[in-house]
């Protein structure tokens, strides 16, 4: 029970919630405070054999165009109530035959919401990943190819789309059995069919070091300051001409950033690593390492190593003068 105003007491008191009739009622002199309230939270009533199925839902999922009946079909169950298991004779077997059509596209979007989970990825990306790959699943050229590769590279393709793009390497890390170069044919399969399908370029949006920057930060808990001053120094890294890929720039201003920074700590997480690992983790040493950043982006130390060399020249140029001292930025070394 909760406290709320009645107009006949002339103060708060307790109600009592009459769910069956929607009746709000003071429990001190019986005024109905509001009558016939609908209730908007979830209902989980089932109208299924309790004893055989738990499953609380009372409805099923949201329609989805993607699927040629919307996703809603019908089940008949057997006599028990049980959904769980189909029908025996014909009508079972008409049932397992009509519901053939789209088993393939449901699998295959289960298995895309399941990589997109644990990226940590928002339904948008979902989506998209799944429009792409129902125009592309007929396609000949695609029989006999890797399935998982063919759904990473939609997911891959969708997260570029949508501006939130991953590594391919962040990709194959949540697939089975697909390597990066499986990944990286399937990708431009699909790109170059739905270039023919549409008639013109397709859109994938550019990558830029900031869309990685701030995921890496988080992942090695870097400190909010250190965070603001690693976004700008990118974002005027921008303005120079560093011929390397944005995920190699965003790891080397992670490294300089790290360097400059008064509270300096290690990796986050390294407690939680194998004991091969913590060789590369000197305790006495605060400051992040190449190696340290390379587990973290996934970037090869000796490409870190060379976008360091090529931003050294323009430090004072590009970190935040609020941030590091001009000698302290002179004194990081080559």
């Amino acid at each position: 029970m909760s406290d709320s105003y009645c107009p006949d007491c002339k103060r708060l008191t307790e109600i009592v919630c009459d769910h069956a009739a929607g009746d709000t009622i003071c429990s001190e002199c019986g005024l109905v405070l509001e009558a016939h309230s609908v209730d908007e939270t979830s209902e989980w009533r089932t109208f299924a054999n309790e004893s055989s199925d738990h499953d609380p839902n009372r409805v099923g999922g949201p329609i989805n165009p993607l699927l040629g009946d919307g996703g809603l079909t019908t089940v008949i169950s057997k006599t028990n109530g049980s959904s769980n298991e189909l029908r025996s004779g014909s009508i079972g077997k008409w049932q397992s035959r009509g519901a053939n059509s789209d088993r393939g596209l449901i699998q295959a979007f289960k298995s895309i919401a399941a990589m997109a989970d644990r990226l940590g990825l928002v339904t948008t990306i979902k989506d998209r990943a799944n429009e792409i790959y129902k125009k592309v699943e007929g396609q000949k050229p695609l029989k006999g190819r890797n399935q998982d590769a063919i759904l990473a590279a939609c997911l891959y393709i969708a997260c570029r789309q949508e501006n939130k793009p991953r590594t391919v390497k962040e990709i194959c890390s949540v697939v089975n059995g697909a390597a990066k170069k499986e990944i990286g044919r399937a990708k431009e399969f699909i790109v170059k069919h739905l270039e023919v399908e549409m008639g013109h370029a397709v859109e994938m949006g550019t990558i830029h070091a900031a869309d990685y920057l701030r995921r890496f930060c988080s992942n090695l808990g870097m400190i909010n300051q250190a965070v603001k001053a690693a976004q700008e120094t990118v974002q005027k890294s921008e303005e120079l001409d560093i011929r390397r890929s944005p995920i190699s720039v965003a790891a080397a201003v992670i490294y300089i950033i790290t360097q400059l920074t008064d509270d300096k700590k290690p990796l986050k997480g390294l407690e939680d690593m194998s004991p091969d690992t913590h060789l590369l983790f000197p305790k006495n040493n605060n400051a992040f390492m190449f190696a340290d950043i390379s587990v973290v982006t996934q970037v090869a130390e000796g490409t870190i190593k060379n976008s360091y060399k090529d931003l050294y020249p323009h430090l004072l140029q590009i970190v935040p003068s609020w941030f590091a001292k001009e000698e302290d930025i002179k004194n990081l070394h080559p």
